[in-house]
């Protein structure tokens, strides 16, 4: 199979403003031109957060790596995400479990949890300086679930063994200030900085082996039963046994998957205001649409973001920015009493969808030795962790017990 054009993936403007992880400038990752053709085991494209950890992962696992990305690492959608690490999904489970069946959704949830762990995990043995965190999750009531609903869906999790409880307005109080009738109080998730946490990882892996590429552009692909071969813009090529499109929001020509979207979505960042801030500094978020979430940062920023847009067009997202952050600013002071609310950073970007709330992650159809991976939805790191573990198995020829989950066919 061929992909042929002005590049074998989609172009986008990824983000637009300052993200607070770049606030001291650009991470720097050691990058180098392709000027020559190299044949590797796997060529990874992108240079972003899923192409970190299956690089991280595939190096692990024995598979020379080469990494092509026409940015460079850490200029994408990175430095956008605000980086709650949950296993929750954005679909509850009592709804996902209507769409795709009582088994799979409780499979997706659990997958979704020991994901966190395994980040947590490869975070402590790698020794990366990222400000990860462990913490809990607030998930608020809003017009997706309302109080009888909530209660549902804290027994479905509890009763498939996920670390979730109902608790009332007086806990909920005492833990973020917020009057509510209550909450899904949720343990086994965590925060860190996005933007040093792949900063991080990329420097482990060129240290192990991973040779990047960068601004290189991929702009054809020639996939047969015995290999793969990647045109650059550049000129030379990279022949290998496999390749993984890891190109976030940009997606690969050759993928025509249903069901899933790019919408725009806005963030901000408040001053450092410590003394402010909730008790348990539990992640919060709510059951809405357009729904609201909310973090803070070990320096004591308030994180906030959501008011999210089903469009992709750039220009029309980065001129609503100042509406859409005056709007979360807002909504964060209904929230939560006595936080300063102004915003010292402000961002917007891609952000991706599906119907189900889950990633796609497998081989293409009909592109034989390619893998793709679109880690849609509002668990991005997360689904990032599973896709790792997905193709590295693949590659491995180990069946992994959830790849129906995710198959691009599915």
């Amino acid at each position: 199979m061929k992909a042929k054009g002005s590049g074998a993936t989609g172009k986008r403007d990824l983000r637009d403003g300052t993200p607070v992880w770049l606030r001291r400038g650009d991470v720097q990752v050691p990058v180098r031109p392709l000027e020559r053709s190299v044949s590797t085991d796997v060529a990874v494209i992108g240079a972003g957060v899923s192409g970190a950890l299956i690089t991280d992962a595939l190096l692990a696992s024995g598979f020379a790596v080469v990494v092509l990305d026409r940015r460079g690492p850490v200029r994408g959608s990175t430095p956008a995400s605000t980086a709650l690490l949950q296993f929750e999904l954005d679909q509850p489970l009592i709804h996902l479990t209507r769409k795709i069946g009582r088994e799979r959704a409780a499979r997706a949830y659990w997958r979704s949890a020991s994901a966190v762990d395994a980040l947590r995990g490869r975070i402590a043995d790698l020794g990366l300086r990222c400000g990860f965190r462990e913490r809990r999750t607030v998930y608020l009531p809003g017009n997706v679930l309302r109080g009888a609903e909530l209660t549902r869906e804290a027994e479905a999790r509890a009763k498939i063994g996920l670390r979730s409880r109902r608790i009332g307005s007086q806990e909920l109080r005492e833990l973020t200030r917020i009057e509510r009738p209550g909450a899904i109080l949720s343990s086994g998730a965590g925060e860190l900085d996005p933007a040093a946490f792949v900063g991080g990882l990329w420097k482990s892996a060129i240290a192990r082996g991973a040779v990047v590429h960068a601004p290189t552009e991929v702009v054809d692909v020639d996939s047969s039963r015995a290999r793969v071969v990647l045109t650059t813009k550049e000129g030379p090529e990279v022949r290998a046994k496999h390749v993984v499109f890891a190109t976030g929001y940009e997606l690969p020509k050759l993928v025509k998957p249903r069901g899933y979207g790019v919408i725009s979505t806005w963030a901000m960042a408040t001053k450092p205001q410590p003394k402010k801030l909730w008790p348990s500094r539990c992640l919060i978020w709510e059951a809405a649409d357009p729904y609201l979430y909310v973090r803070t940062t070990l320096d004591g920023r308030v994180i906030a973001g959501g008011e999210d847009e089903k469009f992709e067009d750039e220009d029309q997202r980065n001129a609503l920015t100042a509406k859409k952050i005056a709007a979360i600013e807002r909504k964060l002071g209904r929230l939560i009493p006595g936080i300063d609310t102004e915003a010292e950073f402000r961002w917007s970007g891609c952000f991706g969808q599906s119907s189900t709330g889950l990633p796609a992650i497998g081989l293409i159809p009909g592109s034989p030795r390619c893998f793709a991976v679109l880690g849609y939805g509002g668990n991005g790191i997360t689904f990032s962790t599973i896709a790792a573990q997905v193709i590295q198995r693949a590659l491995l020829g180990i069946e992994d017990p959830d790849s129906d989950l995710f198959a691009l066919s599915r």
